[in-house]
């Protein structure tokens, strides 16, 4: 117990200018006789407050409580609030220091947190905590170093509140597009509501006509029988297929924002596929790199979405180049009718599209692909910095080069008949759900 209590005491650095102060003393003490005498004096009072002062903070043992409050689920790139809740039975006022054991994945060595507790108080404090990484967090010990008005001693509270949390593709931009799609409303900034050619021919019901009804949906027969004016109401087409192929490769391992392209990918196909089975359309899953790695079904039951999101918490990257032969094999394998396949993937140079269009135009002609690849919005940024030698000319010229092979791959793509999307990585979610609504729309799938 003892060597406990004395493992967590510690000598503030006003303890320690205090004694540099009498030391100072002392020193002058050999031209001024009278200084000497009074250094000790200093120095024996700093002795005598110190300790009173240690044993003022032992008596807070047991009269100190902390709880750390996070959600049990964090959603990969948006930024969660923790909640560490203090609370002080001592009846006199303490100054304390906080510093909470983050996971290591956040690299945070500085972490801590300052704040007055007054007698018999508790309080809330907040940080913001943005994960980057799927996978399981480990929160460790929270340590509060107390403090008297003194402050010459400072003793340590270890409160044992470990705790692990799990890192999942968001769920809450998930919802936010779901609510943007279900109800019409544009909340995001580029979501765009979709002209729609014509109608489906998935027959819904039979209603009555009301003003601003399509004429040539009037159902004459049911007219005939009730009298009065019926429509028949059509709505999309369902139960078609979709499915999300990701790239694992290390292509996809660009950082932008603390996230890779390929957790921006995992995000994206959860909301597209939570939205795909809000439309009653069929979700399905596949990811790849030197070997196929995931393979879900396309379903549209009701413990779909959890399988999805299962699998996408679990898919790892890789270093190796991704085998589109062995993609297309997989694809013939699983795909048995013709589906809207959403690849994630990132093309940096011509030579890279060269070797994988043969294996693009095959499975576009089986299904309806669409090949979405980002922008280096780095590079765009530095294309347009001023030049102000000849480096700088010759490397903003490649900036703008590398840009526009970028447009020029996906002008070759379309040349093929294949949709492209080429966005940049904080844009994918709403231009991917865009392109979705467009081809709904238009009744391509």
């Amino acid at each position: 117990m003892i060597k406990t209590i004395l493992y967590n005491t510690f000598l503030t650095n006003r303890f320690f200018i205090a004694v540099g102060m009498g030391v100072a003393l002392c020193a002058l003490g050999y031209f001024v006789p009278f200084l000497f005498g009074l250094a000790w004096i200093i120095l024996a009072i700093l002795l005598i407050a110190s300790l009173f002062d240690a044993v003022f903070l032992w008596r807070t043992q047991g009269k100190i409580d902390v709880v750390r409050d996070i959600p049990p689920v964090l959603p990969l790139g948006d930024e969660t609030e923790v909640i560490l809740a203090i609370e002080s039975k001592f009846p006199y006022p303490l100054e304390s220091k906080i510093i909470d054991e983050l996971p290591y994945e956040f690299q945070e060595r500085k972490f801590q947190m300052e704040c007055r507790l007054d007698k018999l108080e508790g309080k809330r404090l907040k940080y913001p905590m943005r994960p980057v990484n799927r996978g399981v967090f480990q929160f460790g010990n929270c340590n509060v170093f107390l403090t008297s008005a003194l402050g010459f001693v400072q003793f340590r509270h270890v409160f044992e509140i470990t705790q692990e949390v799990k890192v999942y593709p968001s769920v809450l931009q998930m919802k936010q597009h779901e609510l943007a799609v279900i109800k019409n409303v544009a909340q995001f900034q580029g979501m765009k509501k979709i002209r729609r050619l014509g109608h489906s021919y998935e027959f819904e019901q039979i209603k009555n006509y009301v003003l601003g009804d399509d004429i040539r949906s009037v159902n004459w027969k049911a007219t005939s029988r009730k009298g009065e004016l019926m429509v028949n109401q059509y709505g999309d087409e369902r139960s078609q297929q979709l499915y999300c192929i990701i790239d694992k490769s290390r292509v996809m391992q660009l950082p932008f924002n603390g996230l890779s392209l390929m957790d921006y990918a995992v995000n994206t196909s959860l909301v597209i596929s939570n939205i795909a089975l809000q439309k009653h359309d069929k979700a399905g899953l596949v990811s790849f790199d030197h070997r196929i790695g995931s393979m879900l079904k396309a379903d549209n039951r009701s413990n779909q979405l959890k399988k999805i999101i299962e699998l996408l918490y679990r898919e790892k990257p890789s270093d190796l180049e991704a085998n589109y032969q062995l993609l297309y094999a997989g694809c013939q394998r699983i795909i048995k009718q013709r589906s809207l396949i959403v690849l994630y993937t990132n093309f940096e140079s011509s030579y890279a599209l060269d070797r994988v269009i043969p294996i693009l135009r095959r499975l576009n002609q089986l299904h309806l692909l669409l090949v979405i690849f980002f922008e280096n919005s780095e590079l765009e940024d530095y294309s347009w910095q001023s030049s102000e030698d000849i480096f700088d000319i010759y490397t903003t010229t490649m900036a703008a080069k590398f840009q526009l092979d970028k447009k020029m791959m996906l002008k070759r793509l379309n040349q093929y008949g294949i949709q492209t999307l080429l966005t940049k990585p904080e844009d994918l979610s709403v231009n991917t759900v865009n392109k979705y609504l467009e081809f709904k729309a238009r009744g391509w799938i």
